[in-house]
């Protein structure tokens, strides 16, 4: 066979052979070159670490501000003292009922306060007291007044001057707090002064004991005495 013949016969056997394989050989093999671009490897799924992390600002901290500690400002200090099992659990009287009338009226709602009131009611302080902003009275009790001699509390009672020299007396600016009584002076609405002092739930106030303190009212804060103060 000559030459001419032999390169005739290789090139139609290239043919059937390039015909006989599937496409993506046939088009390797027209192209070896070409070959897919691999997907980085950091593209191809996002890392579990560059997801929002469960403590983020999705679930807030349960130590934040939705849920302010018991001992923060807004906490109020619970009245305190023997004499407060006295009073009426509920109603008339009641802690509840107090903490909604001003400091006069939630006084003659006191069944504890009854001389109190009627004193106040004599002396024409009612308005005075509720209308004020913020005050503190040491109400004596029933029991204190108990402790006067009968004949000069009469005669107290039947001199308004005197008497309301007696109850301002027993009235300072501010709602006080136990705090404020563990030691200090207390500038009345007299014009006198009260030495207050005490700790924990035992506080005097000059020569009286308190038997039911921080009692809350709408603009006052009551605390409950056994004694009658006079000023000096």
């Amino acid at each position: 066979m000559n030459v001419e013949k032999k390169a005739l016969l290789a090139s139609a056997l290239t043919v059937l052979t390039l015909t006989a394989l599937p496409v993506a050989a046939r088009a390797g093999a027209v192209n070896p070159a070409v070959s897919p671009t691999p997907v980085p490897t950091d593209m191809a799924s996002p890392s579990p670490t560059d997801m929002t992390s469960p403590t983020g600002t999705m679930s807030p901290s349960p130590t934040g501000t939705m849920s302010p500690s018991p001992t923060g400002t807004g906490a109020m200090a619970e009245p305190f003292g023997p004499a407060c099992a006295t009073l009426p659990t509920s109603g008339e009287g009641s802690l509840e009922d107090m903490a909604g009338k001003p400091v006069a009226q939630a006084a003659a709602s006191n069944p504890e306060l009854s001389t109190l009131s009627d004193a106040i009611r004599q002396a024409g302080l009612e308005e005075t007291l509720d209308s004020a902003q913020e005050v503190t009275v040491f109400a004596p009790t029933n029991d204190a007044f108990d402790k006067v001699p009968k004949d000069t509390l009469d005669k107290l009672l039947a001199d308004k001057e005197e008497l309301t020299k007696v109850l301002t007396y027993h009235v300072v600016e501010g709602k006080k707090t136990p705090e404020d009584l563990t030691e200090g002076t207390l500038t009345t609405l007299q014009g006198g002064t009260l030495t207050a002092k005490g700790s924990g739930e035992e506080f005097t106030v000059e020569d009286a004991k308190v038997v039911c303190g921080n009692i809350q009212t709408a603009n006052g804060t009551i605390y409950l005495i056994d004694s009658v103060l006079m000023p000096k």
